[in-house]
């Protein structure tokens, strides 16, 4: 069969060009480390690294809104743990000053404890995060839990924060009742501060103070769990999202990190095709009819 020499050379050049083509693109995935350089070279390897880049973004996100959480929880379960230790501390001189053999000096005595304690616990009713935020006000956090007049400024709905597909969790726990036991407490304070006070004239007073704050302690034991609940969940959470992040990565790598020992394979044949495409393009043109003469 006789081939005309444009043909030879457009063929010549097309197996150049493929070559050359190749090892470009062998030498760009080497100096870059990726496998994929354009979606092309992998549309379905390109749409799962895209789709775990979302997934890893989406992870990171409600990592750290996790953390965040976590923080939040941590600060108020401690801040209704020191509530519970001063309720404790107010129910026992409570018990004490139920004794019938106390005198009025015992009993005033004990007013200034009760007081000292009042004033802790609205302080810790009170409590702000980082930022200024009531604690325990729901979403009205930029308003005190209890006013002055022992009022709730706050409400009972949940700031709710995503942790996960489909799922969000409270960040904060509310005290609607606690400026009503707070005023109680403060209005004992002030009977037990009353010279020449009896233990008989109080009796009634602090035994409904001593129900009301058993009342209380439930409510804020129970609050404690709840928060310790959703730790909890938050700590199985997180761990999950780590365990799914590390194997996205591998997913990532596996599909779109190139193999080096490949690559030098295909950068040795690009290489050795380039070179023999040039060798047999100069030796063919050097050949003419008077060759075989």
């Amino acid at each position: 069969m006789r081939i005309a020499s444009n043909q030879f050379q457009a063929t010549m050049n097309r197996a150049l060009q493929d070559a050359n083509a190749g090892l470009s693109q062998v030498m760009q995935q080497m100096a870059s480390g990726a496998k994929l350089l354009t979606p092309s070279d992998d549309p379905i390897a390109t749409l799962r690294l895209s789709r775990l880049s979302s997934d890893d973004a989406a992870i990171t996100q409600y990592q750290s809104n996790i953390t965040a959480l976590q923080s939040r929880l941590s600060n108020s379960e401690a801040v209704l743990n020191s509530v519970s230790q001063n309720m404790n501390a107010a129910r026992d001189l409570l018990v004490w000053a139920a004794d019938g053999s106390n005198t009025p000096s015992d009993l005033n005595a004990m007013s200034g404890s009760l007081r000292s304690l009042h004033d802790s616990l609205l302080y810790l009713a009170n409590s702000t995060d980082a930022e200024g935020h009531y604690l325990f006000s729901g979403t009205a956090s930029n308003q005190p839990t209890v006013d002055a007049a022992y009022a709730f400024q706050g409400n009972t709905a949940t700031q709710e924060v995503a942790v996960a597909d489909r799922l969000t969790l409270s960040a904060n726990v509310s005290l609607p009742t606690i400026g009503g036991f707070l005023k109680q407490l403060d209005a004992l304070a002030t009977l037990l501060a009353t010279p020449g006070i009896t233990t008989a004239g109080v009796q009634g007073n602090v035994s409904a103070m001593i129900t009301g704050l058993d009342g209380a302690l439930d409510t804020v034991s129970s609050t404690i769990g709840v928060l310790g609940g959703r730790q909890n969940m938050l700590k199985t959470l997180s761990d999950t999202n780590a365990a799914v992040k590390v194997s996205n990565q591998q997913s990532e790598l596996s599909l779109g990190q190139l193999d080096y020992g490949e690559a030098s394979t295909r950068l040795s044949s690009y290489s050795i095709a380039v070179q023999a495409t040039q060798k047999a393009y100069a030796k063919v043109s050097q050949l003419s009819l008077f060759s075989v003469i």
